[in-house]
């Protein structure tokens, strides 16, 4: 039986840190654990270094929520776009529908839940900001943390800025009731603080960590993010500029793009970041992820939700032969490269096999599937924008380049399919380089936006009834704007 998470309104300036007190311990990602009781009273926090490391750890830790990874986010994010259906049965979360047709109003929940995720996150990254630069403790790791936070702060801004444009802008705790109402931010000045943001992280975080931090932000995470940032605002010399240096990192790509996803290659040598999520033994309350739960399969053994599935319009999108096309969908009568066979009965086409965990590893007592990493950024999106900041500056060659070493690993080895492009037509490139990127990061959650700043949001989801000149951006939450005393306003059509 589903359970659906009980959303519950949370004022966005003030959150407290401590409801996510986080321990270290000797697991596999240790910098995730909750522990669930002995919480410190706040009275007695950011004293020392061991509080900034739980300030940190809870900010990570926050990153695999419902909010974040669940509904929420994948109306906002996925489920306006061709690539995906609603999934599940025509009488289940029938508010998918709203957002897959773009009836949504400024009402419906899943709006606020998604902006009250972000800042939640903004919030942790706040008090970290805010309160670590007084703690005595060894400088370095202290710069490191205070990177940390800003690359999240960033990553939350960016998605905020992206899904309803102008939002508030805020990068510090409120002290007084002054503070905690404060209008929208043009989001030129947004963008502005979340280059300002990776540019600071990028400075000071490391290459790589030890077995025992894996996972958190890199100085690679910080430029590739910073790239995508720039790919948005159409600043096409600082994304080619970003991209080169990460390529000067030493990131490939995973040589098999079907295992690259599965948990026992997570954090692999393309993964310049993902969210964390893991089964901790005993602590079922922080195993919260619901990433893989809410689009698995459904079914008795798979115990899936199978919502946003892939669509029709994905399936013709691949060429003849491509082989992401199977390590993408998980099509209904198909045996999985695990052994798992996709009934015919289940209701939909297929699913997301990105978000898969074979039944096998599911966990008793666990949501199904809590171990499977979201992906944020991967080596092989680095690429794909290289190629087109390098097309968009005029450099085919390096356009090329870059591209076919995408389709080389999609490839991989075989001969007869998806050969190398060789156009040097810069629109004709363009237009490549486009589909590659549908056809790359399928159920990624990176094609809605991807259309929009391409400028095809009606070209391409014009026939589910997208408008120009308001489909750009999502409303905002009425419950914010009522919140605010209608201080926030409402985006255009809304």
């Amino acid at each position: 039986m589903k359970t659906y998470k009980n959303i519950t309104l949370q004022r966005w300036c003030i959150i407290g840190l401590f409801a996510t007190s986080i321990i270290a311990s000797s697991c596999k990602k240790s910098f995730l654990d909750v522990d669930p009781q002995g919480q410190q009273a706040a009275v007695d926090f950011w004293k020392t270094q061991e509080d900034a490391t739980k300030g940190v750890n809870a900010i990570y830790a926050n990153l695999r929520t419902w909010e974040n990874l669940a509904f929420p986010a994948l109306v906002i994010e996925s489920t306006g776009s061709d690539e995906a259906d609603k999934g599940s049965t025509p009488t289940d979360a029938t508010f998918f529908n709203l957002y897959d047709t773009f009836g949504v109003t400024s009402s419906e929940g899943s709006l606020n839940s998604f902006w009250t995720g972000q800042y939640r996150n903004i919030n942790l990254c706040n008090q970290v900001l805010d309160n670590i630069p007084a703690i005595t403790m060894d400088e370095t790791l202290k710069a490191r943390y205070i990177g940390e936070a800003k690359f999240v702060r960033a990553y939350s801004y960016f998605r905020l800025v992206r899904a309803y444009g102008d939002v508030p802008l805020r990068l510090k705790i409120p002290v007084d009731a002054s503070e905690y109402n404060i209008p929208r931010t043009d989001k030129a000045a947004v963008y502005a603080q979340i280059e300002k943001d990776l540019t600071d992280a990028a400075a000071v975080l490391p290459q790589s960590y030890g077995s025992a931090d894996l996972g958190r932000a890199t100085k690679g995470a910080a430029l590739g993010m910073h790239a995508k940032v720039a790919m948005y605002q159409k600043k096409w010399a600082d994304v080619l500029s970003l991209t080169n240096e990460v390529i000067g990192l030493g990131y490939s790509l995973f040589p098999d793009y079907e295992k690259g996803f599965r948990t026992q290659n997570e954090n692999n040598v393309e993964s310049l970041f993902e969210v964390q999520c893991s089964i901790l033994d005993g602590n079922a309350d922080a195993s919260n992820s619901q990433y893989s739960q809410v689009q698995g399969v459904p079914g008795e053994a798979a115990g899936g939700w199978g919502f946003n599935t892939p669509s029709e319009a994905l399936v013709a999108a691949f060429e003849t032969g491509d082989p992401r096309k199977d390590a993408t969908i998980l099509f209904k009568g198909e045996t999985s490269p695990q052994g798992d066979f996709i009934k015919l009965s289940v209701p939909n086409l297929g699913y997301n096999q990105k978000s898969y965990v074979p039944f096998s590893l599911y966990v008793s007592s666990f949501n199904q599937g809590a171990q499977q990493n979201f992906r944020v950024l991967r080596f092989a999106d680095v690429l794909l924008m290289n190629a087109e900041a390098a097309n968009e500056t005029g450099n085919a060659a390096l356009a090329l380049t870059s591209l076919n070493k995408v389709r080389a690993r999609a490839r991989g080895g075989l001969t007869g399919i998806l050969p190398d492009v060789t156009t040097t037509d810069q629109t004709a490139l363009r237009t490549a380089i486009w589909k590659e990127r549908q056809v790359e990061l399928a159920m990624e959650s990176d094609r809605y936006f991807d259309v929009i700043r391409q400028g095809r949001g009606l070209e391409v989801f014009g026939p589910k009834g997208w408008k120009a000149n308001k489909n750009e951006v999502w409303p905002v939450p009425q419950q914010e704007i009522d919140l605010s005393g209608g201080l926030l306003t409402q985006n255009p059509g809304y």
